[in-house]
């Protein structure tokens, strides 16, 4: 079973970052940028829970859900990774990259 706990911590940050960002911060790409990378997040935990199975598009539900979008969509796909078995270690690694990735694009 892999270790989801640095998924869950890095998700957590930046959604919470998100959280309390002004409308003007995230007017400027951080919602846009939180948004994509949860759509993301979303649609590998999509393809490990339903092989086959073509991933369903993250809906924008508007720039002040996107923190609440990015902590499911994370969250999620730790659950799918767990549950995936010890084969998704290099799976959890990638994902962390791309949420520390995209918090940097967020300063």
């Amino acid at each position: 079973m892999p270790d989801v706990i640095p998924l869950l911590t890095a998700v957590e940050r930046l959604a919470d970052r998100l959280r309390a960002m002004p409308h003007s911060a995230l007017a400027r790409g951080a919602a846009a940028e939180g948004l994509g990378l949860a759509g993301e997040l979303a649609d590998r935990a999509q393809r490990l829970e339903f092989p086959g199975r073509a991933p369903r598009r993250l809906p924008d539900a508007g720039v002040f859900a996107v923190g609440d979008q990015l902590a499911v969509a994370g969250h999620d796909l730790a659950e799918a990774l767990r549950t995936a078995g010890g084969a998704a270690g290099d799976a959890v690694a990638e994902a962390v990259a791309l949420v520390e990735a995209a918090e940097l694009r967020t300063r």
